[in-house]
């Protein structure tokens, strides 16, 4: 890289933008680590001391600090406020997307190592929210799907009973009986998914049903190896395992502890509580099927209640949209747009089967 010996305002005016955005970043990174302990403190830290190579970078170019600093672009600022503000993964997310970003392949002022970093910072970064999301995406999912179902399943069903011409009275009722009952399906289908789920691995996890027989068993030739073997265990640490566990079933009689021989493999799957589910989904359906009810339940009726329905639903798609989005690293206004056209689809097909009802009723 060879720099001109009288660089342009132009060019200054570049690298201060530069010199700001990756201090911005480095305090985003070290908001972040301040948060988190152990590995990822570390990997944090060591993303911000990058963003101040860089940072020095600029400023040799510049002969040491400018007088006058331009604020960070709104991407940056967007990112800091977030680390002050919000959990650590959708920062990393919305970090991911801007990594993926960076000024510096087409920048001449710019040296290949930095533009090398800037590619493995959007890998580091990418590892981190892989993480973070893999820790959400249980809670998150059944969050966003049940308000998502509760939203447009419940919008759906107002439109289309509204477009009948029904008193607006019915449609209230019609709305809140949708809530109750895509809420009560919702956490019924839960309760009987997470118990037969727990029924099914009790059915399948060791017992202590053959305990008492073990201290009978010849300690060179018993058939404890197979049950190890049945749980995964090789062959010969099968066999090495069920030695053990004989030894130490027959050393009770001498007076020596001993736990369960056979109390030693960890199925690896955890379920949740079936009430715990049925409850929460219960509450996650609701909490959107009750958005496109509102207007009729403040006493509104007829287009005044459908256009407020309309923006009322459609913010909440747009959210619930742009939340997905940022979680999964892809830009939030598309996933947000896709969400709203698939929940209005939908309510723009019932609201048309209203009318055509309505009419032939008339």
């Amino acid at each position: 890289m060879s720099v001109p010996a009288a660089p342009t305002a132009r060019d200054r005016r570049r690298w201060a933008q530069y010199l700001v955005n990756e201090r911005a970043e480095a305090r985003v990174y070290r908001e972040l680590a301040a948060r988190r302990d152990g590995e990822e403190r570390e990997i944090l830290t060591a993303l911000a001391e990058a963003e101040g190579r860089h940072e020095e970078h600029w400023l040799g170019l510049l002969g040491g600090e400018p007088s006058r600093l331009p604020r960070p672009d709104t991407r940056t600022r967007l990112l800091g406020s977030m680390a002050k503000r919000f959990g650590s993964i959708f920062v990393l997310a919305l970090a991911q997307s801007a990594e993926a970003r960076s000024p510096y392949d087409d920048e001449p002022f710019a040296t290949t190592r930095m533009a090398a970093d800037e590619k493995i910072h959007h890998e580091v970064v990418r590892g981190l929210a892989a993480r973070g999301r893999r820790r959400l995406s249980g809670t998150f999912r059944a969050a966003v799907f049940g308000a998502n179902d509760g939203l447009v399943s419940n919008l759906a069903l107002v439109m289309g009973i509204g477009a009948t011409g029904v008193p607006a009275q019915f449609v209230l009722f019609s709305g809140i009986a949708g809530l109750l009952a895509g809420a009560l399906s919702m956490g019924a289908g839960e309760f009987v998914s997470v118990r037969s789920q727990r029924e099914l691995l009790a059915a399948t996890e060791p017992s202590d049903f053959a305990d008492g027989a073990i201290p009978h068993l010849d300690i060179d030739a018993n058939e404890l190896a197979l049950v190890y073997r049945t749980r995964g265990m090789p062959e010969a640490e099968a066999t090495a395992r069920a030695r053990r566990a004989v030894e130490a079933a027959q050393a009770i009689g001498r007076g020596r502890a001993h736990t369960s021989p056979l109390d030693i493999v960890d199925s690896g799957e955890v379920v949740g509580s079936d009430w715990g589910a049925a409850v929460s989904s219960f509450l996650f359906f609701a909490s959107g099927a009750v958005i496109p009810v509102l207007p009729w339940i403040f006493g509104l009726s007829g287009l005044t209640a459908v256009a407020l329905a309309l923006v009322l639903v459609g913010a909440a798609l747009m959210c619930t949209g742009a939340a997905v989005g940022l979680l999964s690293g892809a830009p939030p206004l598309r996933r947000a747009l896709r969400q709203l056209a698939i929940g209005f689809g939908a309510a723009a097909v019932t609201y048309a089967l209203g009318l055509l009802f309505g009419v032939s009723l008339g």
